[in-house]
């Protein structure tokens, strides 16, 4: 018998860790090469492991809904076996072992195997989106007790610089005055919930999100500057290469890369926007990398990134659009398709609306709002004489970290990208 190991690959730079969410294979099932074997989530998206041996999967170590850390094996495939045994597998071969490195917070003395509790605190710390270290031991008992981020930011920690370690975690448990986040969310529903109402539970991906723009919010003083663009010519040139573009090409161009090509060039002269904080540090970003914010089925939002964006004409960004927002519409994003965002571009417009006032990305310091493209009576100047004309109006707006991004700034970046749209070559080919 030939055994391979199935590990936890590697699922993009900063993430160490994943949670098993459901097994599509059980022991004693033949297994073809590519055939997806379990489903993980991360912090940043939802995807398949894939087999890359073809056997009869034997064992598996992971029970749905624990927390394993990258390069731990979770499943052995026999390559030898090509036929599906007449004996059913036995009882072990169907028992998963549970995560052995989440302790039990209930008992007055937490059990954590040594040898596993040890690899776990020796592993590389990972930092929260507010910038606090937290080692994958800490994070998987808060992630157990229903500790949200903004919660576990608030724990003075005994470690070396201030580090939350887990007996300081444990000792808050044991002191926590309220209950945990799904008690006390049910205390508030019914605080707050009248008769006839329904009180629906956020999913993970919705809990991520809310914590996420709580902590944004909390972490960035934010502003944001507004600014109109004509975008008639625009209009005009995509309405006459459409449907010759659809023809040639097998999928539509939308507005949105057009956007990216202008706003790529824009992060580049403005490269302050194009940028994250550290402390007093200020990071100035090599890559202009644009995330875009796409609808998933469940209703939930997603960025992925376009990579690079400045060093691809118009037609590689129409390609990196549509393959990217398809893929999210069937929950078919990797990991590394939403890591390494420098930048990022929500669109109002989708939903028509006139604009908004976006919350950053975190640990980016801006990022542009787009709203939905209008007509509208609108005076130019022209050689005899200002004139009302209708024109397409569509209008931006971008908020920004104020420790960072000042006012000036932000109206001169604003400003750019107006000129470069505005500007735009109608007798460019695609």
């Amino acid at each position: 018998m030939a055994n391979f190991e199935i590990i936890l690959p590697k699922l993009g730079e900063s993430i160490i860790e994943a949670t098993i969410t459901r097994w599509l294979k059980k022991p004693g099932d033949l297994i073809e090469e590519d055939d997806p074997i379990v489903e993980i989530a991360t912090d940043k998206v939802d995807s398949e492991i894939p087999s890359p041996v073809e056997g009869r999967l034997i064992k598996i170590f992971f029970n749905e809904g624990d927390i394993v850390p990258v390069g731990k094996v979770i499943a052995i495939i026999d390559t030898e076996a090509r036929e599906i045994p007449k004996e059913a597998p036995s009882k072990e071969q169907h028992v998963a072992v549970a995560s052995p490195y989440i302790p039990d917070i209930k008992s007055s003395s937490p059990a954590i195997p040594v040898v596993e509790a040890a690899k776990a605190e020796d592993a590389e710390a990972i930092n929260s989106p507010s910038g606090k270290f937290y080692s994958p031991l800490v994070k998987s008992i808060a992630n157990k007790e229903q500790v949200t981020s903004v919660e576990l930011d608030t724990i003075n920690g005994s470690g070396k610089e201030g580090r939350v370690t887990k007996e300081d975690l444990l000792e808050y448990l044991k002191s926590r005055k309220t209950a945990p986040a799904s008690k006390t969310s049910a205390a508030s529903a019914a605080t707050f919930s009248n008769v006839g109402d329904t009180i629906v539970e956020m999913d993970r991906m919705r809990k991520m999100i809310a914590d996420h723009m709580v902590m944004s919010k909390n972490v960035s003083p934010h502003v944001t500057s507004y600014i109109e663009v004509d975008m008639t010519p625009i209009v005009q040139w995509r309405d006459k290469i459409k449907d010759s573009f659809l023809l040639r090409e097998n999928q539509k161009i939308t507005y949105t890369p057009i956007i990216v090509e202008a706003t790529a060039q824009a992060l580049r002269e403005f490269p302050n926007v194009n940028a994250s904080v550290d402390g007093y540090k200020i990071i100035q970003r090599k890559n202009v990398n644009i995330g875009m914010a796409a609808a998933l089925p469940s209703g939930n939002l997603i960025v992925p990134v376009i990579k690079n964006a400045d060093q691809k004409n118009l037609l590689g960004l129409v390609n990196d659009v549509n393959n990217l927002a398809d893929r999210a519409r069937r929950n078919k994003l990797d990991p590394d398709d939403v890591m390494g965002g420098t930048f990022t571009i929500t669109n109002f417009g989708t939903f028509n609306s006139l604009t908004g006032s976006p919350i950053i990305n975190q640990p980016q310091v801006a990022i542009l709002g787009v709203g939905v493209i209008k007509k509208r009576p609108v005076v130019i100047e022209t050689a005899t004489g200002d004139a009302i004309a209708i024109r397409h109006i569509m209008i931006l707006s971008l908020s920004y970290d104020h420790r960072v991004v000042d006012g000036s700034l932000g109206g001169m970046f604003l400003k750019r990208l107006t000129e470069l749209l505005e500007n735009f070559d109608i007798s460019r080919s695609i």
